[in-house]
């Protein structure tokens, strides 16, 4: 995980990832979030410049405009909380709508 205060990090933590790299979007809790102001096309260009790890973009994630910003210039975006979300609201019923609203993220990602 890497946050956006992480910037004297970068290097480091960049070179020793594996797997993915987890670019937190904004500071804070997790939870949807409709405006997030932080630099990510430019933290992520800076991560790429010292790995060849995949760099996924998560945190306050939950529409298709995110997923579609995003997916430009990162290798994926995460969306959890809006999901889970979904789980407590609908409960029983969530399966449903919980497809509906993943199959719309999908369709936000760069092609």
């Amino acid at each position: 995980m890497l946050a956006p205060t992480s910037k004297e990090r970068v290097e480091m933590i960049s070179k020793q990832a594996k797997g993915f790299i987890y670019l937190v979007s904004s500071l804070g809790v997790t939870g949807m979030r409709d405006n997030i102001t932080t630099d990510l096309k430019g933290i992520v260009e800076m991560i790429k410049t010292y790995t060849d790890t995949p760099v996924c973009i998560g945190f306050g994630i939950h529409t298709k405009e995110q997923v579609t910003e995003y997916s430009s210039y990162a290798d994926g975006v995460i969306v959890g909380s809006a999901i889970v979300n979904r789980v407590k609201q609908f409960k029983d019923q969530a399966n449903e709508e919980i497809y509906n609203f993943c199959s719309e993220m999908v369709s936000g990602l760069k092609k």
